[in-house]
């Protein structure tokens, strides 16, 4: 028995000494004051499950090297433009480019023939046709790509091109990728495609990682035609109910994606596996005059100005977030945003509140019903604070709204994978392209009017009178979203 006594009080000791360090740990880092407090009362009063759940998730990347950083700035300019296509900028919207451009060294490209794709049937088939056509290579990434039957159609595109010797790489999310049957990829890669997973879970290694995902959505082919946006690879994103955004792109900024594309697979894949643009022949820039393809869009422009940006755990500082807040700072007329979760940091939250305050009409939409219980409930605890604000909230009802767009006063949009939450924000690898022209912007905020005719608006005096049993849900959702 006195034996056993010490065994437990020796248990007791080391463990106190592990939650001990590892408060240590949080509070040296230095995070938002909001996140450590809250990782020290989960240390401290969640025995055991606490250390579990920071193990997983709250460990923190950004001063560290547990991520390899392959990452070079996005310098690219066209030439044809006299190396800065920035001069036909809006003046008053300059800041914003060069602000994103110190942030992550991407600038803005001209010459960009652009294609907003609303649905998920016109996304598969812009893709199939633009993989079908490839000559040198095919570079696919994704968070989720499902076995089913958007999954085999990807697959046998990829296999054909593989066989007819294009270099096909596929760079899928492990996370994102876990209800994938490990026999898909094996069926694409026995076919010459070459297949890599992003930061592989499996316990107990990499268990750090499982917080810090790739959750862009990025096709390039032969270096000039790309594709960028919320659209996943699965049955789902073909229904009806599932509203989203995708982007079609052919100009220089598709370089900028295959750029961000070969940084992550470098990370990943093994050194001789090594992917690089510089080396694979690419067919001659696409005119600024001529027209993508037909196929059901939302809009078609071009010769517009494109900037892409691909905030990462890895970043000295988000530039989606830094973008996010000046746009909401300089705006003069309007701020539209599409999100499917909305959990803001604190600058952007400010931002919002500040920018309505001020007069600037700021439109909030988000599905009704999030596809995840906390994730609901923690984005309803931030209502309250936006309709005081005098920002103007919709629910979108019909189905489920997947889209991450923004529009800002008719002259500039953003479209891609990142959300307006601490994950997208903060601890995922996202990849947007802010677009510079009024036609474009445009074409967004019609696509946001026309989805406001199936919303529910929330009225602040009615949202005051909603159950005391949701308000506790939301307040202890509230309290976790800063973990995650």
């Amino acid at each position: 028995m006195l034996l056993e006594n010490y065994a437990v009080a020796g248990i007791l000791v080391l463990y106190a000494i592990l939650i001990l360090s590892s408060v240590t740990v949080v509070v040296l880092e230095n995070r938002q004051p909001a996140k450590t407090m809250a990782w020290i009362l989960v240390l401290i009063l969640l025995p055991v499950v606490g250390w579990v759940a920071y193990y997983f998730f709250g460990q923190n990347i950004r001063k560290g090297h547990r991520i390899n950083k392959h990452t070079e700035p996005l310098y690219l300019h066209d030439a044809r433009f006299g190396n800065a296509p920035e001069q036909r900028i809006d003046r008053e919207l300059m800041p914003l480019s060069q602000l994103v451009y110190n942030c992550g060294g991407s600038a803005v490209s001209a010459g960009n023939n652009l294609t907003l794709l609303g649905n998920g049937r016109a996304f598969l088939d812009a893709l199939s046709e633009a993989i079908a056509s490839a000559r040198s290579y095919v570079y696919l990434q994704t968070y989720i790509l499902a076995a089913d039957a958007v999954g085999e159609t990807v697959a046998d595109l990829l296999l054909a091109k593989a066989a007819e010797g294009v270099d096909v790489r596929l760079l899928y999310d492990d996370v994102g990728c876990w209800n994938t049957r490990d026999s898909y990829f094996r069926r694409l890669a026995r076919g010459g495609v070459k297949v890599e997973a992003f930061l592989p879970v499996r316990f107990p290694t990499l268990t750090d990682k499982v917080n810090y995902r790739n959750h862009r959505k990025i096709c390039v082919v032969d270096g000039t035609l790309a594709f960028v946006g919320g659209m996943n690879l699965a049955e789902r994103y073909l229904s009806p109910s599932w509203h989203d955004l995708h982007l079609r792109l052919t100009g220089p900024a598709a370089a900028a994606l295959g750029h961000i594309f070969t940084t992550d697979w470098d990370s990943v894949a093994k050194s001789s596996r090594r992917a690089s643009i510089a080396s694979t022949p690419v067919p001659a820039a696409e005119p600024p005059t001529a027209a993508p393809p037909p196929c059901t869009a939302e809009a078609t422009v071009r010769d517009a100005l494109v900037q892409i940006i691909s905030p990462s755990p890895v970043s000295v500082m988000s530039e989606m977030e830094c973008a996010l807040v000046w746009i909401l700072l300089n705006a003069r007329r309007y701020v539209y945003m599409q999100t499917p979760y909305f959990m803001p940091t604190e600058p952007v939250l400010g931002a919002m509140q500040t920018a309505a305050i001020a007069g600037v009409d700021v439109r909030l939409m988000i599905p009704e019903k999030p596809d995840g219980f906390w994730l609901r409930w923690s984005g309803y605890s931030y209502v309250t604070e936006m309709l005081r604000a005098g920002v103007r909230v919709y629910f979108f009802r019909p189905g489920f709204l997947h889209s991450k767009a923004i529009v800002s006063d008719d002259r500039l949009c953003s479209i891609g994978s990142g959300n307006i939450d601490f994950r997208s924000l903060e601890n995922n690898f996202e990849t947007n392209a802010i677009i510079y022209d009024r036609s474009m912007a445009a074409a967004v905020r019609r696509v946001f009017e026309t989805d406001m005719e199936h919303c529910r608006e929330i009225v602040r005096e009615a949202w005051d009178r909603r159950p005391l049993f949701h308000r506790l849900l939301e307040s202890n959702a509230r309290i976790v979203s800063p973990l995650f």
